[in-house]
């Protein structure tokens, strides 16, 4: 099949959703399908390259920092990417358009679907529904509310990678057709290694994330372990301000390419991974700890509970000294440690990218052969 797949983010640039977008079109060019990828142009990056067959094509945008899109560099990016599409659905005559995200991407994907008669399938990732993370886009998912809510019953297959986002949306619009592929890993990616007395964050620098609370969990802990960050964001600075006040040392590494030796590094090197989110999809960072054989504190919240199973300490968002007992706990118990990496090794192999693309192309060819699949309807 010939699938066009629309993200604003694509690495080396955005969170989570990226790399997921990058791993998914891999295996299915590894499967024999072609994949095209429209999305915004960074800095310096090329137009045009060739990712391990996945053919990319960056738009022009005023978008300015790898880690973080406003939205009117989201908005910048939507012209340029219009006439791409049509161009590239003229040449190669794709099967299928696969846009990653209600908003921003949705309603240009939609504009294409209906106009040039190609088969859509839209992935949510949890910014782009409503209450997901009010932190962030409340006043904007205020405005959109209508015609969020008129798009997604038009849309014809909406994917959440999580039942607790799926259930979220469908609380906004009981009448979509929604259903549930979780997000996957190359579990070669990383290899367990020995463990260093790290504890390992990683993610956007925002309050939700829950860092905070790692941090004031630590507070007055004096050990040989140290804290690695990993990523950038708004609440940096609020962060290593709290950080300077920890007895134990705090490197922040801000952003690094997720296909850098550093970043591998410090997940197979990193004993511990800490994610108490207040809101989250699918983690796409619990599978790369859980690919790395960490042992995992996590929260109860969202999908996170979904993707640890068994193999995880669970924590209420925001409960610091919940956190402060489960990291305690890890710190001085090394078969514990070891025995909850090996069963998130184990568990993580049921999300290896050939089974979840698997579920997309079976997805993507039910749309194919489908009655709506011109988009006239």
């Amino acid at each position: 099949m010939r699938v066009l797949m629309l993200n604003y983010e694509f690495p080396p640039i955005g969170g989570g959703a990226a790399p997921v977008t990058l791993e998914l079109c891999k295996q299915l060019v590894q499967a024999g399908h072609e994949v095209d990828v429209v999305t915004m142009q960074c800095g310096g990056l090329p137009t045009h390259e060739v990712l391990d067959g996945v053919q990319v094509h960056r738009v022009w945008s005023v978008r300015r920092r790898p880690d973080i899109c406003h939205v009117w560099e989201m908005l910048s990016f939507m012209p340029g990417a219009m006439r791409t599409m049509k161009s590239l659905l003229r040449q190669r005559r794709h099967d299928v358009l696969h846009c990653h995200f209600i908003f921003p991407c949705g309603p240009l994907a939609w504009r294409i679907h209906r106009r040039c008669g190609v088969p859509l399938l839209v992935t949510c990732h949890g910014s782009d529904v409503p209450g997901y993370n009010p932190d962030r886009f409340r006043r904007a998912h205020w405005l959109l509310r209508p015609a969020w809510r008129r798009l997604v019953s038009r849309l014809p297959l909406l994917i959440s990678p999580s039942e607790s986002l799926r259930d979220l949306l469908m609380q906004h619009c009981p009448t979509a057709r929604v259903e549930v592929i979780p997000n996957g890993i190359f579990t070669s990616r990383f290899e367990p290694q020995p463990k260093d007395k790290a504890i390992l964050l990683c993610s956007r620098l925002l309050p939700r994330k829950g860092f905070q609370h790692v941090l004031a969990a630590l507070r007055g802990v004096s050990s040989d372990w140290r804290v690695h960050v990993v990523g950038d964001g708004p609440y940096r600075a609020a962060l290593e301000q709290q950080a300077a006040g920890l007895s134990m040392p705090v490197t922040f590494w801000g952003w690094l390419d997720q296909r850098s030796p550093r970043f591998r590094q410090l997940y197979e090197s990193s004993a511990i991974f800490a994610f108490p989110s207040e809101a989250e999809n699918w983690p796409s960072v619990l599978l790369e700890a859980m690919s790395a054989g960490a042992a995992i504190v996590t929260s109860t919240a969202g999908g996170c509970p979904e993707v640890v199973g068994q193999t995880a300490l669970l924590v209420e968002p925001g409960d610091v000294e919940g956190i402060r007992r489960a990291l305690l706990r890890l710190m001085a118990d090394e078969p514990l440690r070891r025995d909850l990496g090996e069963k998130a090794r184990q568990r993580v192999e049921q999300f290896t990218w050939n089974y979840i693309a698997a579920e997309y192309v079976a997805r993507y060819e039910r749309l194919r052969d489908g009655p709506d699949a011109t988009g006239g309807h």
